[in-house]
Parts: C-alpha cells; structure tokens; sequence
C-alpha cells in the first residue's frame, strides 16, 4: 500500500488575502506531487463567531486548491468550536469526506507538521510525525517555555539552517524520546535534535522570467508590525519590519535610478506611510498587489529583485533563517538582499543572494546588482534549482 503523506497547515484558509501566505504550503503540495506521492493538503481552519465569513474562506481555499490541480488532494477541517486542543469528532471534512481521511489515515502514512499546525489528540492518529519550522527564532524560544509539539514528533526539521552550529545562538529544546508506540516518555529527556533544509520553491511553478521593466524594482512583502516576542539577555527587541528596516530607509535617496517598493499591510490611515514615501519609498498594499498565488508570482516577477531587512534576533542568534519569499524571487531569476543570519556559508559564492549589515553594504550590494543583472539573475535561479527546489528538499525529508 503506498504512504500517503498529508501537508498538515494552519495559515492559508484563514488568511484568504495572501497570496504568498498561501503559496508556503502549496509549495509543499507540488513537490510532493512531482515525486509521484499519495498527497493530501490538510488544512485547519477554527470557527469563529462569523459563519459568513468562515464559508467565504472555505469557499476562497477550495478556489485557490482547484487553480493548481488540487482539486481532489485536500481536506479542510473546519473545528467547531476553535481551540489549541484538536479533536477530529469537532471537525467538519471539506474536500475528503471523513471516511476517506480515515482510510488514509488507516494505511502507511507520514504527516508533515508545517508550523506545529496540527496538534493533539488528532495529532496522534499519524503514524509518523514531522515537525517542519518555518520560523526559527520564534519556535525554538518557546519550546523552551512551553509544549510546542516536542513531546509528539518523531522528527524536527527547520529552515534555520545554521542550528547546531558553534556560532548559532538559538535556544536549545529539549524533548521527551518517543517510546516504540509513539508515545512520550516523561523519564527521558534529551535535547531536540533538529535536521535542516532549504525553504521550498517549486521551480516548475515558478519559472525564470525575462527581464524586468526600467527603471529598476526592488521590493518585498510583509508586517510592519509584528506582535511576537522572544527574550534575548533579560530583553525583549522588537520583532517588527518597521524596527528592521530603520536603518535603511535613506537607501532610495542614495539609489535614485532605483524604484524601492513595500507591499506591507498598513490602514490606509497608517501614518507610517506618509512618512515612509516622505523618504523616497514607494508604499503598496499586498491585499491589492498580492492578494492570490498567482498574483504573488507576478508581483515578484515584476521586481529587479528582493530587497529586504529581518527581525533582529535572526541576526543576532544566528539562526541562517532564509524566507520562503526569497526562494521564490531565485526561482524567478531576482536577486535579494538581505540581511545576514549566517546562512551564506551553506549557499553556493554566486548565489544571488547578497548579504548586507548596514546601508553603506546595501547601497553597494543594489548598485553592484543593478550593474550586471543578467548574471545575478542567471546565479540566482540556479541556486533556487539546485538548493531550494521543493521536490529535492522533500526528498532528503522523507528519505526518499
């Protein structure tokens, strides 16, 4: 009997205006559909007080699914009422009828947990269980202060690609062994082993495009504000893109032949936005620009390249954190810059990727970029094919 192997996510249906919120785990789907696999897109999706809006998700997620073939690979699970504890008897199947996902679930089967989405008792009824963190700072923190899904994984697996090493700052879980039948073993406690892998892009999805019009388009897409927290020596930094990208914002004024574009989700009262075109950025809403996967891919396509600035603590922990956002610009042949987090010395030296610290390395990096295009282009879609590409990192997950 072949394994199935379910997408478990939590993200998409209940953010219907993002686009690239949504392209995470189909990134995910279309690898595992490549390599030939029984896959199934399990998403969960709480209930809320508003039934309307709770259906015109649903009905967007079925849409969105459908768009890209995987109209007959998913089930939503919609949980009545919402909580942290998942029990399948408060779930309504949408897509696969219930008794489908319990003959699946029945025969040999892997789930991959994106985020810590899924969690007990249903969570238990996998056979094998694979953490995926796509947020390294984050996640690690907190499972030093609370169960985060440690006690119920078989595997840890995340994009932070520098954990373990000398110089990587990240806390350090721990977790309770599994015993043969699944279950955690209060007695013994070890510390987490995590493996690595590469943000997944499918690079049949996304294609190397031509070159982008003049003038020159770098963008990104985003929070501005972000509400998340982690101690760092007794402190709590802030977290945010708008704390992030202070200490670039001159950059159009010292790059005038470059457009620089934020498609980050601002009120449109948003006093931030006045203040950041008053110093030479262009200010979009991604909800407009982005708003569905496809739309995504052409927002990017649209760009010379990613430029970008991250949460302080993956600098300063060292985490090698890489966004799926930016595999997907090297897939589209667009260079980024970004801040470093330790993750250039697992990359290839032509990379399209460069790394930056201050707005004297970024003015540098765009300028050199902006000079000779082409080749930066060509560097960055063969990194995203030779590292990033979703079938080959699923692959080396599943041990195929």
């Amino acid at each position: 009997m072949p394994v199935t192997v379910f997408v478990g996510c939590g993200f998409a249906a209940k953010y219907p205006e993002g686009g690239g919120n949504y392209s995470v785990p189909l990134q995910w789907m279309l690898g595992l559909r490549r390599l030939g696999l029984d896959a199934i897109w399990l998403e969960l999706l709480p209930a809320t007080a508003d039934v309307r809006e709770d259906e015109s998700r649903i009905r967007i997620f079925q849409r969105r699914l459908h768009e890209h073939g995987l109209k007959n690979s998913y089930c939503l699970l919609h949980q009545t009422p919402g909580g942290d504890a998942h029990y399948f008897e408060a779930m309504r199947c949408v897509g696969l009828s219930r008794q489908e996902l319990l003959d699946r679930l029945a025969g040999p089967n892997t789930l991959l947990n994106l985020s810590y989405s899924l969690h007990p008792p249903f969570l238990l009824q996998f056979e094998r269980r694979l953490f995926c963190d796509l947020d390294p700072s984050e996640i690690f923190y907190w499972m030093t202060k609370m169960e985060m899904g440690q006690s119920h994984h078989h595997e840890f697996w995340t994009i932070g690609l520098n954990a373990g090493a000398p110089d990587c700052r990240l806390p350090e879980p721990v977790v309770a062994a599994l015993s043969a039948a699944g279950t955690a073993s209060q007695a013994t406690r070890l510390p987490l082993q995590w493996k690595t892998f590469f943000p997944l892009v499918d690079t049949e999805l996304f294609r190397l495009q031509p070159p982008p019009r003049m003038p020159m388009k770098f963008t990104t897409i985003g929070q501005w504000y972000w509400g998340g927290g982690v101690e760092v020596e007794g402190e709590f930094p802030d977290l945010s893109k708008k704390f992030a990208f202070e200490p670039y914002l001159d950059l159009p004024r010292r790059i005038p032949s470059a457009i620089f574009e934020l498609a980050m989700n601002l009120n449109r009262d948003d006093p931030e936005i006045a203040r950041l075109r008053s110093r030479g950025w262009r200010v979009v809403s991604p909800h407009r620009v982005a708003r569905t996967p496809a739309s995504y891919r052409r927002y990017l396509a649209n760009a010379a390249g990613e430029f970008t600035a991250i949460k302080g603590v993956d600098v300063a922990w060292r985490t090698g954190w890489l966004s799926d956002r930016a595999a997907a610009f090297l897939a589209l042949g667009r260079s980024v810059v970004t801040e470093d987090t330790g993750a250039g010395k697992y990359l290839p030296a032509e990379s399209g990727f460069r790394f930056i610290h201050d707005l004297a390395s970024a003015e540098t990096a765009v300028k050199e970029l902006m000079a000779d295009w082409p080749r930066f282009s060509r560097n960055a879609r063969d990194c995203a094919v030779e590292l990033f590409d979703s079938a080959r990192n699923l692959r080396k997950i599943l041990r195929l």
